[in-house]
């Protein structure tokens, strides 16, 4: 299997796509299940590819309020499909415009571990040689990028205790970010770690154990 870290962008994104498209994503139905979707974002940087993450603004009815996570949200009726409500809530939320940018596919539906809902990724990469500005709204406190190379450095993936929903409980998760600031865990983990499984990229086991 070719490295992706260490080829040209075009090259990368090829394997990419190919990592992406051996089948359709499996989609999850369920009444009992609310529909949201995500994009997850890729950039080329010096080192290889970079994922787009955003930190949730604190919000107290908002059950992931302050955590990491891929812009994205609800599935509205007048959005035509998953794409398109992944790419209107990336607009909205970070001021993205994902019309010009190289649609890679799908990841396979996540439903949520405590929550009743689904959710939808679908894979983007930015074109090479551009850096489209970025508007936060209310809903965001931080967008940052991810190298790929940092992100499955074995230090950041650890096992840690949460407290959820005033229920502590051990998670797997990774640290992205310095100091005391979210870790990326819950729906999200699960996306990114299919993304590096898929391109052939897979994390270290969790070497450590941390008191969140």
């Amino acid at each position: 299997m070719p490295q992706p870290l260490l080829s040209s962008w075009p090259d990368q994104l090829t394997h990419f796509r190919r990592a992406l498209n051996p089948h359709p994503p499996r989609m999850t139905s369920g009444p009992e299940h609310g529909h949201g979707a995500v994009a997850l974002i890729l950039r080329p940087g010096p080192q290889g590819a970079e994922i787009l993450y955003i930190e949730r603004a604190a919000h107290p009815r908002d059950p992931w309020s302050g955590d990491l996570a891929f812009p994205g949200g609800r599935i509205d009726p007048e959005d035509g499909g998953i794409r398109q409500a992944a790419e209107r809530e990336t607009y909205e939320e970070i001021g993205l415009d994902l019309r010009d940018a190289d649609y890679l596919g799908g990841l396979d539906d996540i439903v949520g571990a405590h929550l009743p809902v689904r959710v939808s990724c679908c894979v983007y990469a930015l074109p090479e040689g551009k850096n489209p500005p970025l508007r936060r709204n209310h809903e965001v406190s931080d967008v940052f990028y991810m190298p790929l190379d940092k992100l499955r450095a074995p230090a950041r993936h650890i096992i840690t205790r949460i407290d959820w929903n005033r229920a502590p409980r051990e998670t797997p998760a990774l640290t992205l970010l310095p100091g005391n600031r979210p870790l990326l865990w819950g729906i999200t983990y699960r996306l990114t770690t299919q993304l590096l499984n898929r391109i052939g990229l897979p994390l270290l086991p969790p070497n450590v154990v941390s008191a969140g």
